[in-house]
């Protein structure tokens, strides 16, 4: 699956627990994929989701995943930043671990996501 592929998904879903489960799906897959394989999934720019705080996501994921490979974020995701931070954990405890765990790329993007919850997925 490509972030193309997911963007389209996340579209058809506007469930937020449908969308993360496309979500740690994507990354089930993108991780099977051999590390010559993966890069191409992130290159493409995405359609909107018609959410912006998804739409942030997607970019701070190729972002992060780039990074992994010592690559340059794919031009795509400069203008995909929040003005406003989201943090998409519910409980207070989630929210202070993911200000503190979030990766580099996803606090650029305005989303506080803990790396715990990547791994995890």
């Amino acid at each position: 699956m490509t972030l193309v592929d997911l963007a389209a998904r996340m579209k058809a879903n506007s469930n937020e627990k449908i969308r993360w489960k496309l979500v740690w799906e994507f990354l089930e897959e993108y991780r099977w994929e051999t590390s010559d394989a993966q890069p191409a999934l992130l290159r493409s720019e995405p359609e909107s989701v018609g959410d912006e705080r998804w739409d942030a996501l997607l970019a701070a994921l190729a972002e992060h995943l780039a990074a992994k490979h010592d690559l340059a974020p794919p031009l795509w995701t400069a203008l995909r930043v929040l003005r406003h931070p989201w943090f998409p954990a519910e409980l207070a405890s989630q929210r202070v671990d993911a200000l503190v765990w979030a990766p580099a790329a996803f606090r650029k993007h305005g989303v506080y996501l803990s790396s715990k919850d990547l791994e995890a997925a």
